[in-house]
C-alpha cells in the first residue's frame, strides 16, 4: 500500500489518512511517499511500518547509531537535527489547537542545544542470555525485549566509552555471586564524579565492586575532562549507598548565572540534559521576572532547580513538591547556597482543591514544572482573589499542557508566549515553556 505522509505525531510517527482512517506510520516523515504495511488495525486508526521509501524527505538522514530502529531510546535519528526541532514545534502547535483550542500571542524562539552526548542520567536494564552472558541495554521499540548495546552516542563520551567495561564488571559480579539477581544499573554524571548505581535483589560482594571500580577508573584516568567513577549499590527499593571508592566528590551540577551549586544523590530527579537545563532555567527566570517585593511559588519544585534561582532575586519563595526526600534535598541546597528567603513543603499537588489554594495564600507569580500528567487539578483550583498575575509553565507533555492552558485561558489569563526546547534530541519528547498573564 502506497501513501504520502501528511504530518508527524507526538510519538515521532508519520501520519496519513487512507479511506478516511488515520494511520500512524513508523519511520516516515512529512511529505514522503512511502509503501507501508499495516501492523495493527483498529476501528478508528491503524499502525503501520514503512516497507519502502519511494520519495524521501529532504530532511531524512542516515541514523548515526548502529542500534537505531531496534532500540527504543531514540525516535528521530533519521531526521536532520534542526528539522527535528521544527517538527517538534509543529507538534506542539497542533496539540495546542486541537486539544486546547488556544494559541500563544507570541512564539518564543526554539532552544536547540547539542545533538550528541547530552544525556547525564540514564538507566540500563540487565539480563542474562542463554549462554550465561550478562548483557546491558535499552528496551526495544514496541517490545519488552532488551536490546544489548556497547555504545550510545547520546550519553557523555566517557560513559559511552565505558559501557563495555561496565558489562564486563557485571559479568564478574555474576560469576562471583550467580544467585544474586542483577536488575539494572543507573548512571548519574556530575561535574566531578560519575555514579554507577547497581540495583540487585541482594547485597553484592564488596571486594568485586572495589575491583570493578578500579577497572572503570583506569579508563578515565587519561581523560582529564572525565569525572571519576564511584560505584553505588541499591538492594531492591532501599536507598542506594556508595561502595567504591567510599569517599568521592558529591554529585552536583551548577547554575553559574545564579552562582548556584546543586548537589544531588543517585536516584534523585534531575534534568537529564544539564547544559540545556542552564539555558532553560535562565529563560524561565527572564520570563517570570521575579521582584524583591513579590511572593512567588515554585510548584513541583523537585530539589530546587527553579526555586533557588528565583530566590536569588530576593523575592519570598515557596517551593512545594510531592516527594519529601526531594524537598529535604531542596532545603539542604538552599542552606548550602546561603539562601534564607525560601520555604519548602511537601504536598500532593495532584490533589489541589480551592480550599488548599486559599490555605497557601496569594502568590504574585507561580512557576509550574509538573511531570507528564500536567497540573490539571491545580490550575482548576486557582480562583479569585488568589489568581497570580503571571504563571510560567514548563511542560514535558504538549497534550496535558494544551488541556491546562485552556483552563487558564478560561480563568481570564492571556496566553502571552510559548516555545519549545529540545532537551531530548533524537527522541520525540517535546519540552516547552509558556507564559500566562492575568488580564487586567
Amino acid at each position: 500500500m502506497q501513501t504520502t505522509i501528511q504530518s508527524l505525531d507526538y510519538e515521532g510517527r508519520g501520519v496519513t489518512r487512507i479511506d478516511g482512517k488515520t494511520i500512524f506510520v513508523h519511520n516516515a516523515l512529512p511529505r514522503e511517499t512511502v509503501r507501508i504495511q499495516i501492523k495493527q488495525d483498529k476501528n478508528t486508526f491503524a499502525e503501520a511500518d514503512t516497507i519502502a521509501i519511494i520519495q524521501p524527505s529532504e530532511y531524512r538522514r542516515e541514523p548515526a547509531c548502529p542500534y537505531y530502529g531496534e532500540c527504543g531510546g531514540c525516535a528521530l535519528q533519521h531526521v536532520e537535527f534542526s528539522a527535528q526541532v521544527s517538527m517538534k514545534q509543529r507538534v506542539f502547535e497542533e496539540q495546542l489547537q486541537r486539544i486546547g483550542k488556544v494559541f500563544p500571542e507570541q512564539i518564543l524562539p526554539p532552544i536547540y542545544g547539542a545533538a550528541w552526548h547530552y544525556r547525564s542520567r540514564t538507566r540500563l536494564s540487565i539480563f542474562i542470555d542463554k549462554q550465561d552472558v550478562v548483557q546491558i541495554g535499552y528496551q526495544a521499540k514496541r517490545s519488552k525485549r532488551i536490546v544489548p548495546i556497547s555504545q550510545c552516542a547520546i550519553l557523555p563520551a566517557h560513559v559511552s566509552g565505558s559501557l563495555k567495561t561496565i558489562r564486563a564488571g557485571l559479568q564478574n559480579i555474576h560469576a562471583a555471586a550467580p544467585k544474586i539477581r542483577l536488575q539494572s544499573v543507573e548512571i548519574s554524571v556530575g561535574e566531578q564524579v560519575s555514579v554507577l548505581n547497581i540495583i540487585s535483589d541482594k547485597k553484592l560482594p564488596e571486594n568485586v565492586l572495589i575491583e570493578f571500580s578500579g577497572c572503570l577508573n583506569k579508563i578515565t584516568a587519561n581523560q582529564s575532562a572525565a569525572p571519576i567513577w564511584q560505584i553505588w549499590q541499591q538492594i531492591g527499593t532501599r536507598a542506594a549507598e556508595p561502595i567504591a571508592p567510599k569517599t568521592a566528590p558529591t554529585l552536583n551540577y551548577r547554575l553559574p548565572e545564579f552562582a548556584l551549586n546543586m548537589p544531588f544523590r543517585a536516584g534523585d530527579f534531575t534534568q537529564i540534559n544539564l547544559p540545556m537545563n542552564e539555558v532553560m532555567v535562565s529563560r524561565a527566570i527572564r520570563l517570570l521576572q521575579p521582584q524583591v517585593h513579590e511572593r512567588i511559588a515554585d510548584l513541583f519544585c523537585g530539589l530546587g532547580n527553579f526555586t533557588l534561582p528565583i530566590a536569588r532575586s530576593g523575592a519570598k519563595v515557596v517551593g512545594i513538591e510531592g516527594a519529601d526526600f526531594l524537598t529535604r534535598r531542596a532545603m539542604q541546597n538552599a542552606q548550602a547556597n546561603g539562601l534564607t528567603n525560601i520555604q519548602f513543603s511537601t504536598a500532593d499537588l495532584f490533589a489541589t482543591t480551592p480550599q488548599i489554594v486559599e490555605q497557601l495564600g496569594y502568590f504574585d507569580k507561580i512557576l509550574l514544572d509538573p511531570p507528564r500528567a500536567g497540573a490539571y487539578a491545580l490550575v482548576q483550583a486557582l480562583h479569585a482573589p488568589y489568581l497570580p498575575k503571571r504563571i510560567v509553565y514548563v511542560s514535558c507533555n504538549p497534550a496535558t499542557f494544551a488541556r491546562d492552558a485552556a483552563v487558564l485561558v478560561g480563568k481570564g489569563y492571556r496566553f502571552s508566549a510559548a516555545g519549545v526546547m529540545n532537551l531530548f534530541p533524537h527522541t520525540a519528547h517535546v519540552e516547552a515553556m509558556a507564559v500566562f498573564d492575568l488580564a487586567s
